[in-house]
């Protein structure tokens, strides 16, 4: 595995020698393996981040996904994909995944959403990717945005981006934006939500460049946070979190000929989470390494074959106890294509190895196939063995944690049917059917210590059964007058089957059984509606059945062109406009009715 990664540095340095065809385009699917997301499949949607004021309102335009959220602006926001749980899904931020492996839990508000190009959910590898857009120029060499919207419980959403072009190859932007909101909305019978508030500023710098047969991407990054932590409705705190977070990292992507492709990453990052209460206060810092390779090599047209290694370092100092880890990673996928048919197979390796500790070691074999049965027709299946390395907390939080653990297991499968259509220049329709199934073992569940029944540890003796549909469909029409619907439903059950649990037979807590999500978007001469209706229902928190909710998001905004001076966007949202009183987390309750709006240029 190192060998591979000092391949890759070698060759970042020394072309192949002369004679070598240009790489040409071809339409067999890349075979793509990065840190720890083994075969890149096709199982993926892309979702809109257009008119969407936080990265937690674009993935609510997924239905399979769960966005935990402890209430307003200052909430922890976790997500879950298709019920396997905050820890088993992945984030990326522009091709490398954010890690904590204090909680394994990741706070989606650390993203800054006004700067997305893109965000893609990959069902196989139970990720969501965040892509920074990339910079687009008219005549002159520096493109500006700004924004700023204020609304409702005392909000402010500051966002400025600067582009340069430097030269043909090279382009550099600076971007920064901010979350200042008192968060004192009310819930219940005229009750206020105290110690809410958040004051957040966020900045980036990009570097985006093009080569010959490849291209590259550094980024350094900046998140701080002051915020409150109010507690639930039946336990209210005064306590309070800061939040900073810093990584720089860089991607390198190189054709060196039509024989072999390098993909080269890498990212130093520092977090430091200190928390202030009236028990005392408590301070975690985590340094992380990472170096990523993968070399993609085609054999013959219809075939392919990847080769990554990885090496990541994670060191954590807390007041509670100290840890490091070592993990490494390595696969080797395939792809064929055989007329209609193609298949792309892998088996990754996964280590962890922790000072003084247990080491840790899981092979993944991960397929997925494609099968065109007629003009815009596709039938999809997947299947892929995914593993989930216990957090530090789980395995050394003095008073805790369990340094036996084991890593949870899990085995990922999907079926499904795409449809795409055009109808003329102007109509485009395309439908989904998944049918999945998921397969969650060892689950690290707290329970008794045999020795004292009053103290509490995390075993390895959950057991996670998530099955269920994913249906959606989008009609789209381009022209003088245009508009968008598109149309998800998913039914999950993601039953607990832990032996003597307190919720066993029952759904997991907080995941809905049924959730539905209408995106009606209309667009005429510079005036755009945008409306997003969800609804959740058939949830409980494992002591019971909790309400069905539904929310209705409307956003109309007129845009002004300054001629060559650039454009003018007014923009206007009512959020949560039926006023439904709910809470994802038993005890956080959400916004009620509220509003933002806001003017932004681009020159």
């Amino acid at each position: 595995m190192l060998s591979t990664i000092l391949l890759s540095a070698g060759l970042l340095v020394s072309d192949l020698p002369a004679g070598f065809e240009e790489p040409v385009l071809d339409s067999l699917h890349a075979v793509t393996v990065t840190a720890d997301k083994g075969l890149t499949v096709s199982r993926t949607d892309t979702l809109k981040v257009g008119n969407s004021f936080s990265v937690s309102d674009i993935l609510l335009q997924s239905s399979g996904f769960h966005v935990g959220d402890n209430g307003g602006s200052a909430g922890l926001k976790t997500v879950s994909l298709r019920g396997l749980g905050s820890a088993h899904t992945a984030v990326y931020v522009d091709g490398l995944r954010v890690g904590n492996v204090q909680s394994g839990q990741n706070d989606l508000g650390m993203v800054m959403s006004d700067n997305l190009g893109s965000v893609v959910v990959d069902y196989a590898q139970n990720s969501v990717s965040f892509n920074t857009a990339r910079p687009v120029f008219a005549d002159g060499p520096v493109a500006a945005h700004v924004r700023m919207s204020g609304g409702s419980f005392g909000t402010w959403l500051p966002y400025a981006r600067l582009d340069f072009r430097l030269s043909d190859r090279l382009s550099l932007s600076a971007n920064t934006s901010g979350v200042f909101s008192k968060g004192d909305f009310r819930y219940g019978e005229g009750a206020v939500r105290q110690n809410n508030d958040v004051s957040q500023v966020r900045a980036g710098i990009d570097l985006f460049g093009t080569l010959t047969g490849g291209d590259y991407h550094v980024k350094a990054y900046f998140n701080g946070v002051e915020r409150g932590t109010p507690g639930s409705t039946a336990w209210p705190s005064e306590d309070r979190q800061a939040d900073r977070n810093a990584f720089v990292q860089g991607v390198l992507r190189k054709n060196f000929s039509h024989l072999y492709t390098l993909h080269l990453s890498g990212k130093a990052s520092y977090d430091d989470i200190f928390y202030s209460s009236a028990w005392g206060d408590s301070r975690y810092g985590q340094t992380e390494f990472q170096l990523n390779s993968a070399h993609d090599f085609r054999i013959r047209r219809w075939w392919k074959l990847s080769l990554a290694a990885d090496l990541q370092w994670d060191g954590l100092k807390s007041t509670n106890y100290e840890a490091s880890r070592l993990t490494a990673f390595s696969a080797l996928a395939s792809s064929f294509s055989a007329g209609r048919f193609s298949a792309d197979v892998a088996l990754e390796y996964n280590g962890a190895f922790d000072r003084g500790a247990l080491s840790r070691h899981a092979f993944s074999p991960s397929a997925n196939l494609r099968l065109n049965l007629s003009d815009g027709l596709d039938l999809v299946a997947f299947a892929r063995r995914a593993y989930r390395v216990p957090t530090f907390n789980e395995l050394y939080y003095v008073g805790y944690g369990n340094p036996d653990l084991k890593p949870e297991d899990a085995w990922l499968t999907d079926i499904a049917v795409d449809y795409v259509r055009s109808f003329g220049d102007s109509w485009s329709l395309k439908a989904r059917l998944d049918g999945f199934l998921n397969l969650l073992t060892d689950k690290i569940t707290s329970a008794p210590t045999p020795e004292d029944p009053a103290v509490w540890a995390p075993y390895n003796i959950g057991k996670v059964r998530s099955a269920g549909i994913d249906a959606a469909a989008g009609l789209a029409h381009e022209g003088e007058w245009g508009y968008s619907l598109d149309l998800k439903y998913s039914y999950l059950s993601a039953i607990d089957k832990t032996p003597d649990s307190y919720s066993y037979g029952q759904q997991i807590p907080y995941i809905a059984r049924h959730v539905i999500v209408v995106n009606l978007d209309v667009a005429w001469k510079g005036w755009t509606l945008d409306s997003v209706w969800q609804m959740r229902a058939g949830r409980s928190d494992g002591t019971g059945e909790l309400p069905d909710w539904n929310t209705l998001d409307l956003t109309l905004a007129r845009s002004f062109s300054l001629k060559k001076y650039g454009n003018v966007l007014l923009k206007a949202s009512a959020r949560n406009l039926l006023d439904c009183r709910y809470e994802t987390v038993s005890g956080y309750p959400m916004p009620g009715r509220n509003f933002i709006a806001g003017v932004e240029f681009k020159f």
